[in-house]
């Protein structure tokens, strides 16, 4: 076996520059000529086995530091950025990606930031466009959207409950019977569960330490809660910490939050990271079996594969929402470029809304967005039954979806002919801030363009878009 060459100059001359050490004093205690230093200090040679042990035995430095996994790690979050068609004239070779990261990681982490901040700055004016869809454009964030936003700018991943999550997964063996295992978890505690006829899915009664669960909910709904209330109990200090770290405005956005961060972890826990992950990519993303195999419903597995962004172990990035009828987003959450799903409301050519013409079936779409970047949508509607012939019936349609370079990993892409310009459908984020002129379905003139208005000519519009 090849063995992989270690190139960490600037880990070096940031060890150097912390002791305080010209590159001739350095040289002389590691043992090495003052050219050859130089050389690796810029990366021109790889660091040796003899430089290294001199690391450890003068200075007792932690050799596992000069692992170039950071460097890795920048070039992937590099071509990440540089796929934005804004650079599609203008991509440098892996090469020069990789040079930049290891010679220069300040201006590649610049370039990332800046990067971040013209997407935020797309992001900004979408904001506007769902202010300006209220009816007090003024009205600061609510504490609903407050935390909302706290899980979008994570990626909708929290590593610390995951893992927690995970862990109490793998404790328990939840794989083999995960309602009965969760109720065990509970009892383990001192706390007794109840089944019952009320339409209340779940009510905790802290004094008599007796749990109660809706009979009429679904079996995955019954496990889910039981999780939630598992969190509640026994990750407080957890969670705390979490809301901590977020800084809520509000003593409203951290309650909410922290009923998030608890569903976060009933979520996890019900589909752990690992066992998820694999069993999603042997599947090929194929939603049914993968609800079969843990005992979740649709949702829930749609919902837990747009969370899949550990840092060393990511899934394919998704984006998932959930409509109502009316075409409200009521969850959203976005580890792709696709932004929308942050919003108010969403394009009516996306194939989500027509998920409630056709119940029980998942229907597919190639689309593209203004920016010129491809996705494959996948959407299906979602009934969830009162539990008797009086009880409403509320339905929602749920949309996943990917960038189309993702396809061939997910089993509902087949057949598609995702090579074919023709196949893809365009697709906006919303009429204020879409830039496509000829529109059939627009509703509103874009922000920020000139409106022509010709009283003798008619076309889609009553208005042409300069």
């Amino acid at each position: 076996m090849a063995i992989q060459k270690l190139y960490a100059g600037v880990k070096l001359r940031e060890t150097r520059t912390r002791l305080g050490l010209t590159q001739k004093q350095f040289a002389e205690k590691l043992g090495v000529s003052l050219p050859y230093l130089n050389q690796m200090e810029n990366n021109n040679r790889p660091v040796s086995t003899g430089v290294v042990l001199a690391l450890a035995q003068e200075f007792g430095f932690d050799v596992a530091e000069l692992s170039t996994g950071d460097a890795e790690r920048m070039v992937s979050d590099m071509r990440e950025a540089l796929a934005d068609p804004v650079f599609a004239d203008s991509t440098p070779p892996l090469a020069d990606l990789r040079l930049a990261a290891s010679n220069a990681p300040a201006l590649a982490r610049a370039f990332l930031d800046l990067h971040r901040a013209y997407r935020q700055s797309h992001e900004r004016l979408a904001s506007l466009d769902e202010a300006l869809g209220r009816e007090d454009s003024r009205a600061q964030s609510s504490p609903w959207e407050e935390v909302r936003d706290f899980f979008h700018y994570c990626d909708n991943y929290i590593d610390a409950v995951d893992r927690a999550a995970e862990h109490f997964a793998g404790q328990r063996g939840m794989h083999q019977n995960i309602q009965q295992t969760a109720i065990k978890a509970l009892s383990d505690l001192g706390i007794e569960t109840l089944f019952t006829d009320e339409t209340t899915l779940r009510g905790y009664d802290p004094a008599a330490r007796c749990l109660t669960l809706s009979k009429r909910a679904a079996p995955s709904t019954q496990t889910f809660q039981l999780l939630l209330q598992f969190a509640l109990l026994t990750q407080n200090d957890l969670l705390e910490a979490t809301l901590d770290f977020a800084r809520f405005q509000t003593d409203a956005a951290r309650a909410i939050a922290k009923i998030g961060l608890a569903n976060y972890f009933a979520g996890a826990a019900l589909l752990p990271y690992t066992a998820f992950l694999t069993a999603a990519q042997e599947t090929r993303h194929d939603l049914e079996r993968l609800s079969d195999q843990f005992g979740a419903s649709i949702e829930q597995i749609a919902h837990r594969l747009s969370t899949l962004q550990r840092p060393g172990a990511k899934g394919v990035p998704f984006f998932f929402v959930r409509v109502d009828q009316a075409g409200t987003i009521t969850k959203r959450h976005s580890a792709t470029r696709l932004q929308f799903a942050r919003f108010g409301g969403a394009c009516p050519l996306w194939n989500v809304h027509r998920a409630f013409e056709t119940p029980g079936r998942f229907l597919r779409q190639l689309a593209e967005t203004p920016d010129g970047v491809r996705y494959f949508c996948l959407a299906r509607d979602v009934s969830k039954s009162g539990g008797s012939f009086q009880a409403p019936v509320r339905r929602y349609a749920i949309g996943l979806g990917c960038e189309v370079k993702h396809a061939d990993a997910l089993v509902y892409a087949d057949d598609l002919g995702t090579s074919k310009s023709t196949a893809f459908e365009p697709i906006g984020i919303s009429c204020r801030i879409c830039e496509r002129a000829k529109c059939h379905q627009r509703s509103v003139p874009p922000l920020e363009r000139q409106l022509s208005i010709d009283p003798n000519k008619r076309g889609i519009l009553p208005y042409e878009i300069g």
